[in-house]
């Protein structure tokens, strides 16, 4: 089989698409490689949603954080608290148990005039239970920094608000908002990264690969198990983490450079990527 059939057969095997069967003897380097990619796809959807839904349900904890009201303050305390303080693996674990007691018929919910149906299997797939997981965890971190960040925007840009005559919302969207994402932005840039580097976890927690759809952590370990030769597909792995790390830092870098904009140029906080060799 040359590299191009190879590729046509399992460029999207991950998603179920192309040849059903993986690669059993005679694995060739190739083959590596195309399945390795086509698993990244999963890492790459993990990564996306959760940063992105997570994005503004930590900003929405990070305000209630900040509340003056023990109703609206303390649940938020608990919950940043809750998942910054156990392990990511052993939540996965724990929502997958917690998704398989749900009743397989699902769940309906009565409102009077009509009914709702809630499909509960759906949970213990990887592509929704697993993402609820990350979605979780990156939201709890992020509002974390968040808080922060917004503990030190600059009293005097506040005042100067309340000057003007800003209302509660207009200085939030005008003021507070953009100086809280400017100062976290370059701490949040790792917290993707990080996140990025926790989806390779999902298929080795509770979640299983459904019909051998996995990512490309998965196909790694398959390949390492098949061919008892751990430092080629494992290598390649990272070497797929390591260029999407790169294009994250670049996307994130020209968002940060978009916030700072209006910014000296001695004053910017700056994105790099510095390697520590020695702590």
């Amino acid at each position: 089989m040359s590299c191009a059939e190879t590729f046509t057969n399992y460029a999207l095997r991950s998603l179920g698409l192309g040849q059903r069967l993986l690669p059993k003897s005679d694995i060739t380097l190739c083959e590596q490689i195309v399945l390795i990619g086509s698993g990244l796809i999963w890492n790459i959807y993990f990564a996306t949603l959760a940063v992105l839904f997570g994005f503004f349900f930590a900003t929405a904890l990070a305000v209630a954080r900040a509340s003056d009201s023990l109703l609206v303050r303390k649940p938020a305390d608990w919950f940043v608290f809750l998942f910054r303080g156990s392990p990511l693996f052993i939540q996965f674990f724990f929502a997958y148990e917690l998704f398989s007691i749900l009743p397989r018929t699902g769940l309906e919910f009565s409102l009077g005039f009509t009914t709702l149906s809630l499909e509960t299997s759906w949970f213990t797939k990887a592509w929704l239970g697993a993402l609820i997981v990350l979605f979780l965890n990156t939201s709890a971190y992020s509002a974390e920094i968040f808080y922060g960040a917004l503990r030190a925007v600059p009293k005097g840009d506040l005042e100067a608000a309340d000057a003007f005559g800003f209302s509660a919302y207009q200085k939030f969207r005008k003021v507070t908002w953009p100086t809280l994402l400017r100062l976290a932005w370059p701490s949040y840039t790792n917290e993707a990264i990080f996140l990025f580097h926790s989806t390779a976890l999902v298929f080795f927690s509770g979640f299983p690969a459904w019909r051998q759809q996995g990512d490309s952590l998965y196909y790694a370990s398959y390949f390492a198990e098949k061919t008892f030769n751990p430092f080629i597909p494992y290598p390649i792995a990272a070497g797929y983490f390591i260029s999407f790390t790169l294009l994250i830092i670049l996307l994130f870098g020209w968002i940060n450079k978009r916030l700072n904009q209006h910014v000296a140029p001695s004053a910017r906080s700056k994105i790099s990527y510095r390697p520590r060799l020695i702590r």
